[in-house]
């Protein structure tokens, strides 16, 4: 009498699954809808930000199969130091990761011509430092994986500037070419390097920028969405909910030949030039 093989776990066929990702930004926006995709995409995943209470929120709607489990990191990403330790004590705990998720919250509106040197220093210490700390971690146990994916969440300001956001301008810029750099230096390992460059996406930074717009005009936040979506081809603001789609694709074996690339998720916006 021959026995039938064991059957595979229910999420064997998602494109993450044995995966452990780690997403930052994780208590709202686009780095929770992030979290949550992967989740639903087989991953074990650690969500990553300030606040504990967002955290927990954010944990309580993961996907969680038989045998998942998720977990969640609290540091304050204006020191590079303390994330760099809080990586390093989270991966002697949760084993290796496989998919890092670099997301956090944009600096400050304003012009660059008004900044504080310090906003500048302020601002590359969050997003680049610190996403750099990450990297540093992460990446032997992606190369001895040989399987790793950097996903950084930026702008459409990487290309075009948006006026009024004048140090974000510059780092998101930086991050940008940071990634283009670890791309060419990773790839013979196995570990793509990407920048998602997200358009108008409906979150709450979004919203206060378009209030701090509506403001400083004398205008009504609603009419200066109505400008913003006159740039969109496709006359709507984005879901987070579709930049964690792109990103889950990044993450997964579909995505295995693309590195170094700076991906618009904007509605068309920067065809147009």
């Amino acid at each position: 009498m021959t026995t039938a093989p064991a059957s595979a776990p229910a999420t064997a066929h998602l494109p993450l699954f044995g995966r452990h990702a780690f997403v930052c930004g994780a208590t709202q926006g686009i780095g929770k809808a992030t979290a949550i995709a992967m989740a639903a995409a087989g991953a074990t995943v650690t969500v990553c930000g300030r606040n504990d209470q967002g955290l927990m929120r954010t944990l309580e709607e993961l996907s969680k199969p038989v045998g998942q489990r998720h977990w969640s990191v609290e540091v304050d990403f204006s020191s590079a130091k303390e994330v760099d330790f809080a990586a390093r004590t989270h991966l002697s705990s949760a084993g290796p990761v496989h998919v890092l998720v670099n997301n956090t919250g944009g600096p400050a509106a304003g012009a660059a011509i008004e900044a504080k040197p310090e906003d500048f220093t302020k601002a590359f210490e969050m997003h680049l430092l610190a996403n750099h700390a990450l990297v540093q971690v992460f990446a032997p146990g992606m190369r001895e994986a040989g399987y790793g994916r950097v996903i950084n969440i930026a702008s459409t300001s990487v290309v075009t500037p948006i006026r009024g956001l004048g140090v974000s301008n510059t780092i998101r810029a930086a991050v940008a070419n940071w990634g283009r750099s670890l791309a060419v230096e990773l790839a013979p390992f196995g570990i793509t390097v990407n920048t998602i460059l997200p358009g108008f996406t409906r979150t709450a930074r979004l919203a206060s920028l378009f209030e701090g717009r509506a403001h400083r005009a004398g205008t009504s936040a609603q009419e200066v969405e109505a400008d913003a979506l006159r740039t969109v081809p496709m006359g709507r603001l984005g879901a987070p909910e579709e930049i964690a789609a792109v990103a889950v694709f990044l993450a997964s074996p579909a995505a295995s030949y693309l590195t170094g690339v700076n991906l618009p998720v904007d509605g068309g916006r920067l065809a147009l030039g």
